[in-house]
C-alpha cells in the first residue's frame, strides 16, 4: 500500500457538512478540516476550533503604533526640535494626535495581516489534497471533509466507514 495524506469525503449541502463536522469533531478527529467555496456560518464551533488569537496580534500593533507614535513626537518636540507655539508645552497629545492615529491604525493592520500569516501557517504553497480531482471541485459547488493519516485515530478502513456512515459520498484516500 501507498503512503496516504488522508481520506476526503464530500457532503451534499451545507446543513449535511456541518452536522458532519459535528460527528466527526465528537469522534475525537484532531487532524481534519471541512472545506467549501464559501464561509458556513458557525462551522468553527461545530469543527470545536478556539478562538482565533489574531485579536491579540491587532491589539498589540495597534499599542505598538500608539506608543511609536507618542514618543515620537514627545522626542521630536521635547529634545530634537523644541519650539514653542502659542504658549503651549512642548509636548502635548493633543497636536500630535493625528500621527498616533494613523500609526495605531497602521500597526494594527500590519499586526493582523501577520497574525493571520502565523496563525494560518502561511504561506503554504503545497497541500496533497491539491492532487485530488474532488478537493479542486470545491471551488465550485464541492462540500468536503477531509481527515488526514496523521491523526491518531485514523485507520484506513474504519475512517472510511465512518466518514460513509455521517453522510459522505465520493470518498478517496489522498496519496501523500
Amino acid at each position: 500500500m501507498s503512503e496516504i495524506y488522508g481520506i476526503i469525503a464530500s457532503f451534499k449541502d451545507t446543513p449535511d457538512l456541518y452536522h458532519a463536522a459535528e460527528k466527526v469533531r465528537d469522534a475525537g478527529f484532531k487532524n481534519w478540516d471541512t472545506y467549501s467555496s464559501f464561509p458556513v456560518h458557525g462551522m468553527p464551533e461545530a469543527q470545536g476550533q478556539p478562538r482565533s488569537k489574531v485579536p491579540v496580534f491587532t491589539f498589540l500593533g495597534g499599542v505598538t503604533g500608539f506608543t511609536i507614535g507618542t514618543l515620537m513626537v514627545w522626542y521630536m518636540n521635547a529634545f530634537d526640535y523644541p519650539l514653542i507655539v502659542g504658549g503651549m508645552p512642548f509636548f502635548s497629545p493633543v497636536f500630535p494626535f493625528p500621527i498616533m492615529y494613523e500609526l495605531t491604525i497602521l500597526l494594527a493592520a500590519f499586526g493582523t495581516l501577520g497574525g493571520m500569516f502565523i496563525t494560518n501557517l502561511l504561506p503554504q504553497h503545497y497541500n496533497p489534497l491539491f492532487n485530488s480531482s474532488k478537493f479542486l471541485e470545491v471551488s465550485g459547488d464541492r462540500l468536503c471533509i477531509a481527515i488526514e493519516a496523521r491523526d491518531s485515530q485514523f485507520d484506513r478502513d474504519q475512517t472510511r466507514a465512518f466518514l460513509e456512515s455521517i453522510g459522505g459520498f465520493d470518498i478517496e484516500e489522498v496519496e501523500a
